[in-house]
């Protein structure tokens, strides 16, 4: 098990927050949900999580732009970000990784183990940077 971390899930469904705040806090971290992109954006400034989870397809600021936001902010750009959506062709999967470059891409529905072992690969991989 990593190190107690921030994550910070920016989701449309209160029910996936509750969900992923049950399986993460289990293994330790401290998770903050936020109900859209707009109140994402803003609890992402406050708090500086380790960790963004972060769905694609919410109304108003939708996942993309909230990405592109933090990306052009010099201090949110390093935070690593997984995306969790049902978005689950690979072109979407190929556009995320390779072309936005986020940390993973995890497609709805998931199980426990997958959504830890991701998060435990984007930690390690930090780990191996620094």
């Amino acid at each position: 098990m990593t190190a107690k971390k921030h994550i910070l899930c920016i989701e449309d469904e209160a029910e996936m927050i509750e969900l992923m705040r049950l399986v993460l806090e289990r293994e330790g971290h401290e998770v903050v949900g936020a109900v859209g992109g707009e109140q994402g954006l803003k609890l992402m400034r406050e708090k500086k999580p380790d960790l963004i989870l972060l769905d694609l397809m919410m109304p108003g600021i939708d996942g993309w732009e909230v990405y592109r936001q933090m990306r052009a902010d010099k201090e949110l750009t390093d935070i690593p970000v997984i995306i969790v959506t049902a978005k689950a062709q690979s072109i979407d999967k190929v556009l995320g990784l390779q072309v936005a470059k986020v940390a993973d891409y995890i497609t709805k529905p998931f199980g426990p183990k997958e959504l830890i072992g991701s998060i435990e690969r984007v930690f390690a991989k930090q780990n191996v940077r620094q």
